[in-house]
């Protein structure tokens, strides 16, 4: 029997993923599909970067800076010159706090202060930006977070399964996993298409992008088919932050 401590975390994921519901509509005038990484390996750069230049897309990088310089999961993490190189390069930086901080393990004032400080750290490298977006770390959203990160960011980005159309939880959208392990399991052109069909917005969240990734990455080719699945299905290519932007037009 797991622990009763598990069976907490399950309700109070629960609670903060359908709950405190800040809904808003989404109906841009054809389908959008947008790529996002979360902590930024070096991989998700230096190999994906060009990926993305060959096909003329931008994507979301939603950044920790304490991760700089550093290693996750065993692999070297991004550097501030790679981070000001795919900002230079039209991608847009979002945050995803400053120590990769669960919503579900610190109080809501820990939490304001890391995401202040992740603030901060990017101001500096990047002349004064300033996030608009946010991806929840784990895809743990917590009710003593949810509202104060929804009144800090424009849209905030989970990590459950789906397509986001008519409307959504701009607290928490919906995300697929752009991942080698999951992607099997998606029937891509099927998304796509629901996604072209009825004007929705489908977002994809990966890390690594590597020739034998971790769990949580994707190879170059899975990264290149995504894109041109995406394209075949006639759907516009943008950043999250961008993408929001038509959606409130």
């Amino acid at each position: 029997m797991p622990p009763m401590s598990d069976f907490i975390d399950k309700m109070r994921r629960r609670g903060g993923r359908y709950l405190g519901v800040r809904s808003v509509p989404i109906r841009p005038a054809r389908g959008v599909f947008s790529l996002s990484f979360d902590d930024i390996p070096e991989t998700a750069w230096t190999e994906a970067g060009p990926i993305l230049a060959e096909h003329g897309v931008q994507a979301t990088y939603y950044v920790c800076g304490g991760f700089e310089g550093g290693r996750n999961l065993d692999l070297p993490q991004f550097t501030t010159d790679h981070l000001q190189a795919l900002h230079a390069a039209g991608h847009e930086v979002g945050c995803h706090t400053f120590s990769h901080a669960n919503a579900l393990r610190v109080s809501a004032a820990d939490y304001a202060a890391d995401l202040a400080r992740n603030a901060g750290w990017v101001a500096q490298r990047l002349d004064g930006h300033v996030m608009t977006t946010f991806a929840w770390p784990y895809g743990d959203v917590a009710m003593t977070t949810k509202g104060l990160v929804a009144g800090r960011f424009e849209l905030c980005r989970g990590i459950r399964d789906g397509v986001n159309a008519g409307s959504a939880d701009r607290a928490n959208l919906q995300a697929i996993g752009l991942e080698s392990r999951r992607l099997p399991g998606y029937d891509l052109e099927a998304l796509m298409a629901e996604t072209a069909e009825r004007q929705g917005w489908l977002i994809a969240y990966g890390h690594d992008v590597m020739d034998g990734p971790t769990p949580y990455g994707c190879t170059p080719d899975d990264l290149d088919r995504v894109i041109r699945t995406a394209k075949a299905a006639g759907l516009d290519i943008l950043p999250v932050g961008r993408a929001w932007a038509r959606m409130s037009v």
